[in-house]
């Protein structure tokens, strides 16, 4: 199964949110999409984004976005989706700031709720309102692991993946039938950026590894869910079992 719909002399147009993600970079590097494939990395850093741009296969175009500026994301999806619509959203803005910095300045927590949760929801309840009109399109969302049970080394993160986690499965559910569709993504620990310096957890995985399996699932179009490495599902539902004082003394 292809990813895209094979409509004549159209090429696929792909918006990736958080234009400098890693994972969000592997993903669009796992695709295969045909080319000259539209991609729009979008972002705060023109640097980055440029030269993050430079490392595809694609026709690539950069956009100003700004995660926390909600109010400026009804008219961002407007002025994305106008230029020829979208065929593929990948929702990958996210930060992760040590909790002990959070307790230092508290305004950092806000920014990463924001950032890693209201952000998504404005963004792409204004796109998917453009793309339910159209009658098509696929959004994947990046949740995580610590959805499954925040740890008390990092609760502010766990909450802010835990919440898009169910945000983008009752999502998923107001749009089915519409033609739109949500994959959520579960990856475990991953290697890269972001986690620099941290002791990697079990069945830690890569960038590369996460947007293979992502491609992988576009392909087959049937999950609605897909977890890096796929024994992570096994993992999360022992997670939801352990008692919470044995989790205090094991999680980190």
């Amino acid at each position: 199964m292809t990813i895209f719909p094979n409509e004549a002399g159209r090429l696929p147009r792909i918006l990736l949110l958080g234009g400098t993600s890693e994972i969000g970079l592997a993903i669009l590097a796992a695709l295969g999409a045909p080319a000259g494939s539209e991609v729009i990395l979008a972002g705060r850093d023109e640097q980055r984004l440029a030269a993050a741009g430079k490392t595809l296969p694609y026709q690539v175009r950069t956009h100003h976005y700004d995660a926390v500026d909600t109010a400026s994301h009804q008219a961002f999806a407007g002025e994305v989706f106008g230029a020829g619509g979208l065929d593929l959203v990948i929702s990958a803005a996210g930060i992760l700031v040590p909790q002990p910095e959070l307790e230092r300045d508290v305004r950092l927590a806000a920014t990463m709720i924001e950032t890693n949760f209201t952000g998504h929801v404005t963004t792409l309840l204004a796109l998917a309102g453009l793309m339910r009109a159209r009658g098509r399109g696929t959004i994947v969302v990046l949740s995580s692991v610590a959805a499954v049970r925040p740890r008390k080394a990092n609760p502010v993160y766990g909450a802010t993946k835990a919440a898009l986690d169910a945000f983008a499965r009752g999502f998923a559910d107001s749009l089915h039938g519409s033609g739109v569709r949500v994959l959520l993504v579960r990856p475990g620990f991953v290697t890269g950026r972001m986690t620099e310096g941290m002791e990697p957890a079990p069945l830690a995985t890569t960038p590369e590894a996460v947007g293979a399996a992502v491609a992988s699932a576009l392909r087959r179009g049937r999950a609605a869910a897909v977890w890096v490495p796929a024994p992570l599902a096994g993992v999360a539902v022992a997670l939801r079992m352990v008692p919470r004082p044995f989790w205090r003394r094991v999680s980190r």
